[in-house]
């Protein structure tokens, strides 16, 4: 009778702890300052159109993408007009995982005459187009 009720309490300790021990989502947390593991695009910070000739500009881009790994990164963006359209994109061959953020330029974008924003969107290599977007003004 005493093993029986001795292997019932240990039965029971067992249950206890065993329930005690589940994790709940609701109490994870992530800390002020810190980027949740769940990076999926990159945000552009900046842009900077520079005038090159008529409606020619080289576009400096600023992207964080703190994911970053040689196994996948940001690897580019595209340039919009305010309907959407893409009126040019740039491709990163290879990851900035020790330069964040970073600031790369896309060359010779035409931008046709009556467009006076554009909006710059990153590119993660996994995911595609998505994260933070910027608008800029076009300079004359």
């Amino acid at each position: 009778m005493v093993v029986l009720m001795r292997a019932s309490l240990v039965l029971l300790v067992v249950a206890v702890l065993t329930g005690c021990s589940a994790l709940d989502d609701t109490f994870v947390q992530t800390l002020p300052g810190t980027q949740p593991p769940t990076d999926r695009f990159p945000d552009v910070l900046a842009v900077e159109l520079r005038p090159q000739g008529d409606r020619v500009y080289d576009v400096a881009v600023t992207l964080s993408s703190p994911y970053d790994t040689p196994e996948r990164y940001a690897d580019g963006w595209r340039v919009l007009d305010p309907e959407g359209n893409v009126l040019g994109a740039h491709t990163l061959g290879h990851d900035h995982a020790a330069e964040q953020p970073f600031t790369r330029t896309q060359p010779s974008l035409h931008i046709p005459a009556g467009i006076d924003e554009v909006t710059v969107e990153g590119r993660d290599q996994a995911n595609g187009f998505g994260g933070s977007t910027l608008t800029a003004e076009v300079p004359e």
